[in-house]
């Protein structure tokens, strides 16, 4: 299947005229927030480059970023899920608490197209779609938003702890990451609740 409104459209002709695509990115990393967007696009949207983020080189994320974002008649939200909310919820929490937020932030969504699984007690009736973000444009766009918002915070995360390297690997668990997280121990933007940064049990 590829990735079209083809979903999108099948809701519509069923009377649901507002669909949104909702999609995170950041949940594995060690370090940073959780972002996740979501994304009403035009009936008659198309690209021949939109897809999964992951499928996407940054140029091309870049550039399909400031088209999504600056398009007047494109709908978006994207929601930084901070450290602290990531070890309060557990990162599947704050996951789902990010959707339900960053739909929230949009007016009269009639149905949410979720990539992955169903989230419980999500405010509005919802689709999930697994792998969604290669075969929904709405939940691909909701991917770019959230990949390159969480890749450009931790740009910005680098210039205060370059120890880290998180140019580089974004917070992920790379062997470089690790090591630094050895050397250095966690930084305040590290996940304490997850196990390579819990086991140091070093203080800020």
């Amino acid at each position: 299947m590829s990735c079209d409104l083809s979903l999108e459209n099948a809701l519509r002709a069923g009377g649901y005229c507002r669909v949104v695509g909702v999609d995170e990115a950041g949940r594995g990393p060690l370090a940073g927030p959780v972002t996740v967007a979501a994304a009403l696009l035009p009936d008659d949207y198309f690209s021949d480059v939109l897809n999964d983020s992951k499928k996407l080189s940054e140029k091309k994320r870049d550039a399909l970023f400031a088209e999504l974002t600056t398009n007047p008649v494109i709908e978006w939200h994207c929601e930084v899920m901070s450290v602290t909310e990531i070890d309060e919820r557990n990162i599947l929490g704050a996951t789902h608490e990010g959707m339900r937020r960053s739909v929230l932030a949009l007016s009269e969504i009639d149905v949410a197209l979720i990539d992955g699984l169903a989230v419980k007690d999500f405010p509005i009736e919802q689709r999930a779609i697994v792998k969604g973000d290669g075969k929904s444009f709405s939940i691909a766009a909701a991917s770019v938003i959230a990949k390159v918002t969480r890749d450009r915070l931790m740009l910005d995360y680098h210039q205060r702890f370059p120890q880290y390297g998180f140019d580089r690997h974004k917070g992920y668990p790379t062997a470089t990451h690790l090591e630094a997280l050895r050397l250095h121990g966690p930084c305040p933007i590290h996940r304490r609740s997850f196990a390579p940064v819990a086991q140091l049990c070093l203080p800020l």
